[in-house]
Order: C-alpha cells, then structure tokens, then sequence
C-alpha cells in the first residue's frame, strides 16, 4: 500500500471587500451582451431584408452574420458554466 500526498485543493473564494464589485462589473457585461446581440440582431435583420432585391451578397452577409452572433450569444450564455466545467 503507498500513500501520496495529495496537494490542497481549497475551493474558490471571494476576496473581502470585492464581492460587490465583482458583481457589478459581470452584471455591466451581461448586460451589454444582451445589447450587443439585439443590436446585431437587428442590424443583421435590416441586411437580409435590404439584400432581397438584387443585392444578394448583403443578404448573404446579414444570414451569416446572424449566425456569427447567435454563436456568440450562445457562448455568452454559457460562461459560467464552461467556467465551472474547468476550475482548477
């Protein structure tokens, strides 16, 4: 039988003092998040219908667009879980 020290592995703690602002600055990000995916959105929606006639390559631009930021909100949705996923 062998024994191996296993090296601590304390969990993750606020420091003192930075709770509230750590708070603040994800709430701030979470929020132009939110924003910045409305506002591609629509802009990307504006596109596709601008591009309809004889314009098909910003039709095509504001389709893959959209894509682009859906793909971003998604990540974005999940930050916090990938984040927990991969704690040291």
């Amino acid at each position: 039988m062998s024994l191996v020290a296993q090296p601590p592995n304390p969990s993750p703690v606020r420091p003192p003092g930075l709770e509230a602002m750590a708070d603040m600055i994800i709430g701030w990000l979470k929020w132009g998040v939110i924003v910045a995916g409305v506002v591609g959105i629509l802009v990307c929606a504006a596109m596709i219908i601008i591009g309809r006639r004889n314009r098909s390559a910003t039709a095509y631009e504001g389709l893959i667009g959209s894509a682009w930021i859906l793909g971003g909100l998604a990540l974005a949705s999940v930050a916090a879980v990938l984040v927990g996923a991969f704690q040291v």
